[in-house]
């Protein structure tokens, strides 16, 4: 399946890609061509910038995704040139329509600029927010603690890869009773293991918080008391686990230091927040603007009437007789 596009909404992506890629001075190279269009290597990197920086490595990393992205980016510019060519970008609902997408994307291009803004301001002013950050730390140390943590061993068990759940709960069983008569879990890990990291480290996850891992695999493992306790199987959305309490760290008050990194993430978010949010109040509070009232009245929609019921659905006699 690929996305489909309303006409309007195509071309603005459209228009919207080759915009940028000239700003950019991306690369012309072409990737893939049809009788109508070429895909170059410039709509593939401005199409990229919809997916989260951070991210963008692994996304690409898939030649699966990657080659469905291409097919859709190219069916998406053959479509829009099948639309030129019947001229729909001149129809005039559509005009408006694509005019008002346009005002969207460039809308929404401005308000990452305020937020950049901020972010090079707040950044300037750090100290001064580092100062803030110091007040906020004293006046809320019982907010700054690091949870109970747990250290812990695992041995997972994919179904995908023996053939089912059933048939995976039955190896971590055996895995299990391996353990408890005596095997050495480390390596066992390392020979039976379908977590790739297991060759490497034995099962060894080290220390870890309560949100960090997939809820039911944290709860068995913070069920464990005792160091060297080993779980009954444990299921996950990754499959059937065997889990090892390796160590317990208390929870405990963090040092300004190891909590300053939050904190002054917490800021920044903030005043982005506040001077994007005062960006658009002063567009909303315009002593300059003018609303046709009137017009906007005439607008307003008015619904028919529901007569009131009474009992079982029957209409509201009138007491007049």
């Amino acid at each position: 399946m690929y996305r489909i596009l309303t006409a309007f909404a195509l071309a603005t992506l459209i228009i919207a890609a080759d915009c940028i890629a000239q700003v950019t001075n991306a690369s012309d190279e072409v990737l893939a061509e049809n009788a109508s269009v070429k895909l170059t290597r410039a709509d593939y990197e401005t199409d990229l910038l919809r997916v989260p920086p951070e991210m963008r490595p692994e996304f690409a990393a898939s030649p699966k995704r990657l080659t469905l992205m291409l097919n859709t980016l190219l069916i998406d510019k053959t479509l829009a040139k099948q639309a030129r060519d019947a001229g729909l970008d001149r129809d005039p609902e559509i005009a408006r329509r694509l005019a008002l997408e346009i005002d969207t994307f460039l809308a929404q291009a401005m308000i990452g600029k305020f937020e950049r803004d901020a972010a090079a301001e707040f950044e300037t002013k750090s100290p001064e927010f580092l100062a803030k950050a110091r007040e906020l730390y004293a006046l809320n140390k019982e907010k700054y603690r690091a949870p109970e943590q747990v250290n812990a061993s695992h041995i997972l068990f994919d179904p995908a890869r023996h053939g089912g759940s059933d048939a995976a709960l039955a190896l971590a069983k055996e895995a299990r009773a391996k353990i408890v008569a005596g095997a050495d879990f480390g390596k066992l890990a390392t020979e039976v293991s379908d977590d790739p990291n297991a060759k490497t480290d034995g099962g060894k996850l080290g220390f870890f918080g309560p949100k960090k891992m997939d809820p039911a695999f944290s709860k068995a493992a913070y069920e464990l008391k005792n160091v060297g306790d080993v779980s009954e199987p444990v299921e996950s959305s990754f499959g059937w686990h065997v889990i090892r309490l390796d160590g317990r760290r208390p929870a405990h008050d963090l040092t300004f230091e190891q909590a300053s990194k939050q904190i002054m993430s917490e800021l920044k978010a903030r005043y982005l927040t506040e001077t994007r949010n005062a960006k658009l109040e002063a567009i909303s509070h315009d002593p300059t603007m003018k609303v046709n009232q009137a017009a906007v009245d005439a607008l307003v929609v008015k619904l028919p009437e529901i007569p009131k019921t009474l009992g079982r659905g029957e209409p509201k006699r009138s007491e007049a007789k």
